[in-house]
């Protein structure tokens, strides 16, 4: 199902506090139990594919192309991700809080819901809130 996507991304570090705001178009499906969420996201390096996967109790966010990254998703458990760079391999942990996922058949509107806390190589980077909205595009 083609999507118009809304992402906005909350980042907290101690006092301060940065926003960032992306509009996409992509695709929006169910696949065994899970839900994914793809689109393009156009970077200075280039463009990356996202995929968001989302299940009852886990998600996962992948990109591909420009940026390689992989950032996994549980409830209340550290997981190991990594991202990759022309200078190395960063490892990342996640610590997830909050992860909810909503659709609605009736208005073909839905959310998706991330607040994790992010460490690169065992460093604080700070707390991540990801609010992803997306409504379904009428095909012309």
């Amino acid at each position: 199902m083609p999507v118009k996507i809304n992402v906005k991304t909350d980042i907290r570090d101690g006092r301060s506090k940065d926003t960032f705001e992306l509009i996409a178009f992509g695709q929006y499906y169910i696949k065994e139990n899970a839900r994914f969420l793809q689109y393009d996201e156009a970077m200075e390096e280039g463009t990356a594919k996202t995929i968001v996967k989302v299940s009852e109790k886990e998600g996962l966010i992948l990109r591909s192309g420009a940026v390689k990254m992989r950032l996994p998703f549980q409830m209340n458990k550290k997981l190991k991700g990594n991202y990759h760079t022309p200078y190395g391999v960063f490892e990342l942990d996640t610590m997830t809080k909050r992860l909810d996922h909503q659709f609605d058949e009736q208005t073909g509107t839905g959310s998706i819901d991330l607040l994790y806390e992010l460490k690169m190589h065992g460093a604080n980077t700070g707390t991540y809130h990801l609010s992803i909205t997306f409504k379904k595009e009428e095909e012309s």
